[in-house]
């Protein structure tokens, strides 16, 4: 199994580019489901979880290639077989983003209830609540989502649906299978992540009829059918995120191109408020940090807070910053699992139910440790990189379901950071 080997102290210096972002990328292959002509995508991340994607699709019978430039093209005027089975979404919980479009196309799916990150309930109950006023029937057995359409038209039935909870891939679900449900659905409390922005645009350029993008109330007038399109997928924010938050634990000088300023209003803001200093222009942001950083407190929350899958970076910084800090997780309840292992490098993390108290430490010294999520797995990268001596992290598997060759992109900036297998 592949570790990282990285020797902590050396400061960043240069430019690197940001890949597409994996939790645009998901949602969009898989709405290639929703028609029968090609689809084309541009700036598709070559990741773990982007194959097990094409793995999917492939096994129900669709085309699904990725070129070497990160061009796809999926058509789905193939699908034969209408289940994603469990040994595949067992690895990525993305893969519930199959329902949806099925059940709007075809009438019926079979899906196995979804696995991924340990960091989490993360239940699936406002798909099923959505589906279910779209007039779907819907039935749990075996660890299989069961659901067929009921109208005698075949279709699914427009609905006026309030999710109990901001939900992306929820939010994501239910907006593909309107766009082909007859009559008009409203999507209430929806998400409005910029990744749901792409996956909406995209859906637009394939034929759908969607108000409200990027608002908490979206308005879907479904369609008798989609066509193909070409779409490019956006910058990874997050990616971006995990770069500046390596400049701002280590020092240096880096430039991250291919970049989305736009998306990364509430990482900039705490990352200045920790002393890195940040200029950006409208694809590039470059992010200078000159001495230790200044502890912050978070709380994560939806878009446009603070994101959840940004916190073990920040943490990161904060183990070595100047002062005290204070972040209280919201969103899922387990992740904090990546806390013991950076304790393990020296740092001074007590937990208090849902909230990390960061007392900042001069050094963290080089260990061994586990990653326990595709996130930890970043966070604890950049502990490595602050810390004296080496680090090696194990169970980087994690990492690639999320990061595209992250210690060849780290390298480029000077890291000395290495795979080893």
């Amino acid at each position: 199994m592949d570790k990282i080997k990285v020797t902590g102290g050396t400061p960043l210096k240069g430019s690197v580019a940001m890949s597409g972002a994996k939790n645009a990328a998901l949602p969009i292959l898989f709405g290639g489901l929703l028609t029968a002509e090609p689809l084309t995508l541009r700036n598709v991340p070559h990741l773990q979880d982007v194959q097990t994607t094409f793995k999917v699709l492939r096994g129900m019978g669709a085309k699904a290639e990725l070129a070497t430039g990160g061009t796809a093209m999926i058509d789905a005027s193939t699908v034969s077989k209408l289940e994603a089975p469990y040994d595949l979404v067992r690895t990525m919980r993305a893969s519930i983003l199959v329902l949806g479009p099925m059940l709007a196309r075809f009438g019926h799916a079979r899906v196995s209830l979804p696995g991924g990150c340990a960091i989490g309930q993360r239940p699936v109950d406002q798909h099923i609540k959505g589906l279910q006023a779209m007039g779907a029937e819907i039935e749990i057995a075996e660890g299989y989502i069961n659901a067929k359409v009921t109208d005698a038209s075949g279709r699914l039935l427009g609905a006026r649906i309030v999710t109990d909870m901001v939900t992306v891939t929820g939010t994501e679900n239910l907006m593909m299978a309107a766009t082909l449900a007859k009559g008009i659905t409203i999507i209430e409390n929806a998400a409005r992540e910029p990744e749901v922005v792409d996956l909406a645009n995209m859906l637009v350029k394939m034929g759908a009829r969607i108000k409200g993008i990027g608002t908490d109330t979206m308005t879907i007038e479904g369609v008798e059918r989609l066509h193909g399109a070409d779409h490019a997928v956006m910058a990874d924010r997050i990616e971006s995120g995990t770069f500046l938050c390596a400049v701002a634990a280590i020092g240096g000088d880096v430039t991250i191109t291919n970049a989305e300023p736009k998306t990364l209003d509430s990482t900039i803001e705490k990352l200045r408020e920790a002393g890195l200093e940040i200029t950006a222009g409208n694809d590039w942001v470059r992010g200078v940090m000159r001495g230790r950083p200044k502890a912050v407190d978070l709380r994560t929350a939806p878009y446009p807070a603070f994101a959840t899958d940004m916190q073990a970076q920040l943490m990161a910084v904060n183990c070595v910053a100047e002062g005290t800090s204070i972040i209280n997780e919201t969103i899922f309840e387990n992740r904090f699992m990546h806390v013991a292992e950076l304790n393990r490098m020296g740092a001074d993390i007590r937990i208090e139910g849902h909230t990390a108290i960061v007392k900042g430490v001069a050094q963290l010294s080089g260990a061994a440790v586990m990653a326990t999520d595709l996130r930890a797995s970043a966070g604890l990268v950049i502990a490595g990189l602050a810390a004296r001596g080496e680090t090696i992290v194990n169970r980087i598997y994690h990492l690639d379901r999320g990061y595209e060759k992250m210690e060849v992109k780290l390298s480029q900036l000077g890291a000395k950071i290495e795979r080893l297998a």
